[in-house]
């Protein structure tokens, strides 16, 4: 078997090099916009051209597979971090925590994460590597009698569904003057659910200060229409 030539490996470096900078700079796009981001603005975003995006990837929906599938990674690695806790309570918080850090980070990942993702398949590939798991955090905590006997893996997922569309609202929202931190006010609520799932009756402190109601009404207020347009 012959060798492959120095310009043939060179080639493959390339070609390697490439489909790295699409992954990288479809992540920063789809975490930044939303899955609306096309295949032709990762390209430019990653300094290739269109023609090299469409050789590593045949349509959008490949580039966010092999995203999936990194991020699933990610997941996976969180929830084998979450069972090596010794204290279930502190697993199942350790998932929570740094779960919905990358979903409030991403977007995209929010909307993959919600169902919102075309390939069904790739979905499901994802569900049913990651659920089991999930179920495992719920039940060590169930079986310590940390958490409510009737909490499931489910509920944890749809805790986190909620939770990010704050995240997603106070991303959208206009800025609220004398506050620096409503990005992060996801976190208030979260915490707010673990109080609600553990037994010992405990309340945490809260990490982020509440809205007053007219920084609510003004971060919910419509958009007005850009009068440029």
């Amino acid at each position: 078997m012959t060798s492959a030539s120095p310009n043939d490996q060179n080639l493959r470096k390339d070609a390697a090099l490439n489909k790295e900078r699409l992954l990288v700079a479809g992540r920063e796009l789809f975490a930044q916009h939303g899955l609306g981001v096309t295949l032709n603005d990762v390209a430019r975003h990653a300094g290739v051209g269109v023609g090299t995006a469409y050789r590593r990837f045949a349509n959008k929906e490949e580039l966010i597979d092999a995203i999936l599938e990194r991020q699933n990674e990610e997941l996976e690695r969180i929830l084998h971090a979450a069972l090596a806790e010794e204290n279930p309570w502190d697993g199942l918080v350790l998932y929570l925590e740094r779960s919905l850090i990358m979903q409030a980070q991403d977007r995209g990942m929010a909307q993959i994460f919600s169902g919102r993702h075309g390939r069904t398949e790739k979905y499901d590939e994802g569900r049913d590597r990651l659920a089991p798991l999930v179920n495992r955090v719920a039940q060590r905590a169930r079986e310590a009698e940390v958490i409510r006997p009737d909490i499931t893996g489910t509920d944890l997922i749809f805790l986190q569904i909620a939770i990010t569309s704050i995240s997603t609202v106070t991303q959208d929202g206009p800025r609220i003057d004398g506050r620096d931190d409503v990005e992060e006010l996801y976190r208030r609520y979260l915490w707010i659910a673990l109080d609600g799932l553990r037994t010992d009756n405990k309340t945490s402190t809260l990490p982020v200060p509440a809205l007053t109601t007219l920084q609510t009404h003004t971060l919910l207020q419509p958009k007005r229409p850009d009068p440029a347009v």
